[in-house]
């Protein structure tokens, strides 16, 4: 097996940690790229250093707020600095990680993210997406965001995916060296079933002592879509474990 080196951004976020994980298990070179590593993809900072010698960008670094202005502002200068660094450094491409479902959102967080796979695209590297399901991760995220004994969570479908699954997912891809062919559906990653978020956060909750109530999500960016099933993955998705419970289960 050839070894590649890889820069990831974002290498401490909730995703990185694991895609800096599976890719070092496989023998490969990592050089990890956040702030705390001293490369920030926002202010260029070490970006130059850090991309020395390096064969693919896997960009996984996110905002860490849904409001849409910000993080689409994070992510056109993210996407602009990669790829003006890594062209200048001899990057040969991007491979980076989105949302299921981002094509159809209009709003918030999600649109943000449809607006980053668009300027990524349009910069001089080649650049390959994956769209992954809401992480099991997630789930943790919702009752921590409202710190309290009862947390109202919207009961929304999804297919939630464990963020290993996607790593994994993400580090095959961005080893392809193929460019996906005009009117190829873009790849998605996700579980093996169809969760609700409610029903999925009350099993949490219990191990938390968190009442769980499920609501209809009103209020929340595109909730009418995500009712429908327009955030679920499509018929070309690769679905993969573990369920939600098995994840839960596995968990100290």
């Amino acid at each position: 097996m050839s070894i590649t080196t890889f820069a990831v951004a974002g290498a401490t976020g909730r995703l990185g940690r694991h895609v800096v994980d599976v890719l070092t298990g496989r023998g490969h070179r990592v050089v990890p790229m956040s702030r705390a590593t001293g490369v920030d993809v926002v202010t260029g900072e070490g970006l130059a250093e850090a991309l020395v010698g390096v064969d693919v960008i896997i960009d996984v670094a996110s905002w860490h707020a849904s409001e849409q202005e910000a993080a689409t502002e994070f992510f056109r200068t993210s996407a602009r600095n990669l790829h003006a660094y890594g062209h200048k450094a001899g990057v040969g491409r991007i491979a980076v990680a989105s949302i299921i479902g981002v094509d159809r959102a209009t709003a918030g967080f999600l649109a943000a993210k449809k607006a980053h796979e668009e300027l990524l695209l349009s910069g001089p590297l080649p650049v390959r997406i994956l769209r992954a399901a809401q992480f099991h991760e997630f789930v943790g995220q919702l009752l921590d965001w409202q710190q309290g004994a009862v947390a109202y969570v919207p009961a929304l479908p999804s297919q939630l995916v464990a963020c290993r699954t996607v790593a994994e997912g993400l580090a095959d891809l961005a080893l392809d060296p193929g460019e996906s062919a005009p009117g190829t559906p873009i790849p998605e990653i996700a579980g093996p079933r169809k969760e609700i978020l409610a029903e999925a956060a009350a099993l949490l909750g219990t191990r938390r002592n968190i009442k769980v109530v499920g609501v209809d999500g009103s209020g929340m960016p595109d909730a009418g879509i995500a009712a429908e099933g327009g955030f679920l993955p499509g018929p070309h998705a690769k679905l993969a474990g573990p369920t939600f419970q098995e994840w839960l289960d596995s968990q100290p």
